[in-house]
C-alpha cells in the first residue's frame, strides 16, 4: 500500500499532449449519469425504490474499485461511466423512501436530518481525506468503502409503502407498516388494519402512468417545466459556487470546508422555518438571498478586489453558498412532493438529470472570470433571482396530501395564487388530510 501513500498527482501521465484525456474520461462519467438517472429512475417506478437504491450503490462500488486498477483511457472511461450510472440515484432513492413514509408534518425533519448532519460532515472531511491520501487511487478507495454496507439495507429497510399502494399491492404495503410498527415496539390494532385495507383499496388505484404523462396536461406540464428549470439553476449554481473557491484570498481546501459547513445551519434553518412559512416561500426566499449575496460578492471583487478585502469576499461567498444550500435541500424536497407517486421515481430522476446536464455550463461560466473576475458571480446571482421568481408559480405542499396519480398532480394546487404563502394564511382544514400511511401512524 506504500505506493498509494506517495503523492503522485500525474500518475497516469495525462499531461501536456495527453491533457485532453481527463476531459474525455469525465465526459463518459457524465454520459453514465444521464443514462443512470433516467434508466434507474424508470426502473424504480416498476420494481421498487429499495432494489434500485441497492443497485445504484453497487454500481458506484464496482465502478470506483475498477477505476483504481485501470490505466488505459478506454478502460478508465468505461469504469467512470459505470460509476456515473449511480450518480444521483444512490441519493434520490433514499430520499424518496424517507419522503413516502413520512406524514406531512414530519417530512422536513426526516429529509433534512441526514443532509444536515452526515452530508455536512462528509463534505467537510473530503478535502482533507484527499490531502491525507496523497493519491487519487487511495482516495477513491477510501470514499468507496461505505458502499459495502448498502446491500444490508435489504434486511432492515422496508420498501416504500406509498409506491406499493400506487401499484395496488395493499397486502405488501401493510406488511411494511407492520414491520415499521414492530421496530418501534408497537402493534397495529386490528381495527386500524381493517380501516387501512378498506380505504387503500378504494382510494389508491394501481398506477399506470409514465414520465411523458407529466407533460400531457397544462397545469402539471407547467409545474414540471418550472421544476426542471429550477433544478437546472440550483444544480448549476450549487456546482459553480462550490467550485468557485479560487481567488478569494484563502486556500481552496479551506474555502471548500468553510462553505461546506453552511450545510448544517442551512438544514437547521429549513427545519425551523420550512414547516412554518411553507415550501414556496422557503424555495423562493433562499434563492433570492443566494442571488443577492452572490452578485454582491462579484461587485466587491470587481470594484475593490478579492485580495484587498479577503474577509469580505469570503464572507459574501459563504453567505451565497449558505443560501444555495438552503435552496438545494428545500428544492429537492419540493420537487419530490409535487411529482405524483406513480411517476415519482422517474420524474424526480429526470428533473435531477436535466439539472446535472446544466452543470456542463458550470466550467464555461467560471471561465468568464478570465475576462472579468466578477462575471461568474453576476451570472450565477442573476440565474438564482430568476429561479426565485419562478418558484412563486408553484403551489404550496405544506401539510397537504401528496398527489398519487397524474390526475392528482394536475388538480394539485388548483386556484392557488402567485402571492399566496402558507405563513400568511390561516390553517385550512381542507388541506390537513392525512396521507394513506397516516392511518397506521
Amino acid at each position: 500500500m506504500r505506493r498509494f501513500r506517495k503523492p503522485r498527482l500525474s500518475s497516469l501521465d495525462w499531461v501536456c499532449d495527453d491533457s485532453w484525456k481527463p476531459a474525455v474520461a469525465q465526459s463518459m462519467f457524465f454520459v453514465g449519469s444521464v443514462l443512470g438517472s433516467l434508466g434507474l429512475g424508470i426502473m424504480s417506478d416498476h420494481v421498487g425504490r429499495l432494489p434500485v437504491l441497492i443497485l445504484a450503490n453497487m454500481l458506484a462500488l464496482c465502478g470506483n474499485v475498477a477505476t483504481v486498477f485501470t490505466s488505459a483511457l478506454p478502460e478508465f472511461s468505461f469504469c467512470r461511466m459505470i460509476t456515473g450510472l449511480a450518480t444521483d440515484n444512490n441519493f434520490v432513492m433514499m430520499y424518496i423512501i424517507v419522503l413516502e413514509y413520512m406524514r406531512p408534518n414530519r417530512r422536513t425533519l426526516g429529509l433534512n436530518l441526514c443532509i444536515g448532519v452526515f452530508h455536512t460532515l462528509a463534505c467537510i472531511a473530503v478535502p482533507w481525506v484527499a490531502i491525507w491520501a496523497g493519491n487519487w487511487r487511495l482516495f477513491l478507495l477510501v470514499i468507496t468503502i461505505p458502499n459495502i454496507v448498502v446491500p444490508g439495507f435489504y434486511f432492515c429497510v422496508p420498501e416504500s409503502a406509498s409506491w406499493l399502494l400506487s401499484k395496488g399491492r395493499v397486502k405488501h404495503a401493510l406488511r411494511c407498516f407492520q414491520r415499521v410498527a414492530a421496530f418501534n415496539g408497537k402493534k397495529l390494532p386490528p381495527q386500524v388494519v381493517q380501516t387501512f385495507e378498506t380505504s387503500a383499496k378504494l382510494s389508491v388505484p394501481q398506477g399506470t402512468g409514465n414520465l411523458l404523462g407529466l407533460f400531457k396536461t397544462p397545469r402539471l406540464r407547467r409545474k414540471t417545466c418550472i421544476l426542471i428549470f429550477k433544478s437546472m439553476v440550483l444544480t448549476l449554481c450549487f456546482d459553480a459556487i462550490s467550485r468557485n473557491v479560487d481567488g478569494l484570498g484563502y486556500s481552496p481546501f479551506v474555502m471548500f470546508s468553510m462553505t461546506s459547513v453552511t450545510k448544517f445551519p442551512a438544514s437547521l434553518i429549513i427545519l425551523l422555518l420550512q414547516d412554518r412559512i411553507g415550501r414556496k416561500a422557503m424555495a423562493s426566499g433562499s434563492l433570492l438571498i443566494s442571488g443577492v449575496f452572490t452578485i454582491a460578492s462579484g461587485l466587491v471583487i470587481a470594484i475593490v478586489g478579492a485580495k484587498s478585502v479577503p474577509m469580505v469576499t469570503a464572507g459574501l461567498a459563504v453567505v451565497g453558498r449558505f443560501g444555495v444550500n438552503i435552496a438545494y435541500s428545500s428544492g429537492a424536497q419540493y420537487a419530490a412532493e409535487l411529482i405524483p407517486t406513480e411517476v415519482r421515481g422517474q420524474g424526480v430522476s429526470a428533473i435531477h438529470m436535466v439539472g446535472y446536464a446544466a452543470t456542463f455550463f458550470s466550467s464555461h461560466i467560471l471561465y468568464l472570470a478570465t475576462y472579468s473576475r466578477a462575471i461568474p458571480e453576476l451570472v450565477l446571482g442573476g440565474l438564482s433571482i430568476i429561479g426565485a421568481a419562478l418558484c412563486l408559480l408553484l403551489p404550496e405542499t405544506l401539510n397537504r396530501t401528496l398527489p398519487v396519480t397524474l390526475e392528482d398532480g394536475e388538480a394539485f394546487g388548483e386556484g392557488e395564487g402567485v402571492w399566496e404563502f402558507a405563513w400568511c394564511q390561516k390553517s385550512d382544514k381542507k388541506y390537513q388530510h392525512n396521507s394513506t400511511q397516516d392511518l397506521v401512524s
